[in-house]
């Protein structure tokens, strides 16, 4: 952004990126593509200068749809994760809702006079329930929005003392931090479950053990594991350098939260693979909610170079899932394209077999042992018992809605927030 106006970040971009990026609707007439400003290492307060007036919310309007037009996008992506927070005045959090409804109104606009579809609007929100209730008004956010993504990862990571994993699927009883304790939330705030895309991380958070004996979840750590070979990120693993990790690794299962780790010495690393990712293409589908979002397509195994089970082997599966027909519980296909052997509940290893899925009864895998809930047990928390049913959701189309006007003044104090640590990249 400069002077209020989105603008290429670099002359690539517009003469290499933009075309090269939008030639993929070559291959797929149904795809669309939408441009993304903002993220961590943006800060606030570009976006609080452009907010700040209607003169400059309809500079940067204007530049947008001048932009988006030019190269062929079809929509607009605001990554303002902290309208109110991290520096950005509270007034930030009604005047992102006024740019939100300048841009719808421009959209249309735009479209009526072009005759041309109209350009798409989405948001990257945070997962953070304390973020969520000081930054949005959900309900107006759920309003004019054609869709919201939920970055739902980076929930725990080497900046905490003890291991946690990146993106659980439900949560503990102690720790109400999972992808499905979010997406609940947010409907229960009042956004349309049909616009919540639910955030699938395709990296894994590591950390560094305080003692190589204790590798269970909840295990003190010392701060992150070694920088991956190519990701050079200390704390931080793409996918495909988790396939090389766990190949010389002990991996286990989390019974209740339906998502494996591993740990080699004192390296340990929390991470999705294909049969977590299909527990939560389930859980979209069995819920209702719109879809999933994914951070990011280069931290798959694109060449299958890595894993051994193909192209994009996180993506392919998550796809497949997603747009399956018909009633079968989607993790019946969860081993389809993987390797020979995979970790069970309880740290085991056994040959593929077709699975069947229930989020029910859970037993807690510590250490590699398998504790009955006799013993030890665990309560997921945010989401409701479920069994595989009828897998069949209809398609929910876009909804467009009238002009808003949410409240001009709000007269609310300053205020201090720590912020849970969001994904660190633009």
């Amino acid at each position: 952004m400069n002077d209020s106006q989105i603008v290429a970040k670099d002359a690539r971009d517009e003469s290499i990126f933009y075309p090269e990026f939008n030639q993929l609707k070559e291959r797929n007439g149904k795809l669309k593509t939408l441009l993304s400003i903002g993220g961590w290492n943006f800060g606030t307060s570009r976006f609080t200068t452009m907010l700040s007036t209607f003169t400059n919310r309809e500079k940067f309007i204007r530049s947008a749809i001048g932009l988006l037009r030019t190269h062929g996008f079809d929509g607009l992506d605001l990554f303002f994760l902290y309208p109110g927070l991290r520096g950005s005045p509270r007034r930030d959090r009604w005047n992102f809702l006024f740019l939100l409804e300048e841009l719808l109104l421009a959209f249309r606009r735009e479209a009526q006079l072009t005759m041309r579809p109209r350009l798409l609007l989405s948001a990257a929100v945070s997962a953070d329930p304390h973020v969520i209730q000081k930054a949005y008004d959900v309900r107006l956010l759920g309003r004019l929005l054609d869709f919201i993504n939920v970055l739902s990862y980076d929930l725990h990571g080497s900046w905490e003392k003890v291991t946690g994993h990146n993106s659980p699927l439900f949560s503990l009883s102690d720790d109400p931090k999972s992808s499905a304790y979010t997406m609940n939330y947010w409907r229960k705030l009042g956004a349309p479950p049909e616009k919540l895309l639910m955030g699938f991380p395709t990296y894994g958070r590591t950390f560094r053990l305080l003692k190589a004996s204790k590798n269970e979840l909840g295990a003190e750590a010392v701060g992150p594991a070694s920088p991956g070979k190519y990701t050079k990120q200390a704390g931080f693993l793409a996918y495909y350098e988790v396939c090389s990790f766990v190949q010389r690794a002990k991996k286990r299962w989390i019974d209740h939260q339906y998502v494996p780790y591993a740990y080699r010495g004192k390296e340990w690393v929390g991470y999705d693979d294909d049969i977590s990712f299909s527990y939560k293409a389930f859980f979209i589908k069995k819920e209702h909610f719109g879809g999933a979002m994914v951070w990011t397509l280069d931290l798959d195994d694109v060449r299958g170079t890595f894993c051994g089970t193909g192209p994009f082997p996180l993506v392919y599966m998550l796809n497949d899932l997603l747009l399956k027909a018909g009633g079968e519980a989607v993790a019946t296909e969860t081993h389809r394209r993987s390797d020979n052997m995979t970790v069970t509940p309880g740290g085991g290893l056994v040959t593929p077999t077709r699975p069947t899925l229930s989020f029910g009864k859970l037993t807690v895998a510590s250490e590699g042992k398998t504790e009955s809930p006799g013993e030890k047990t665990m309560t997921p928390v945010g989401h409701p018992s479920v069994t595989p049913g009828d897998m069949s959701v209809p398609p929910v189309p876009i909804q467009t809605v009238d002009r808003i006007t949410p409240p001009r003044r709000q007269a609310v104090a300053p205020e201090k927030m720590t912020l849970l640590s969001g994904k660190r990249s633009d």
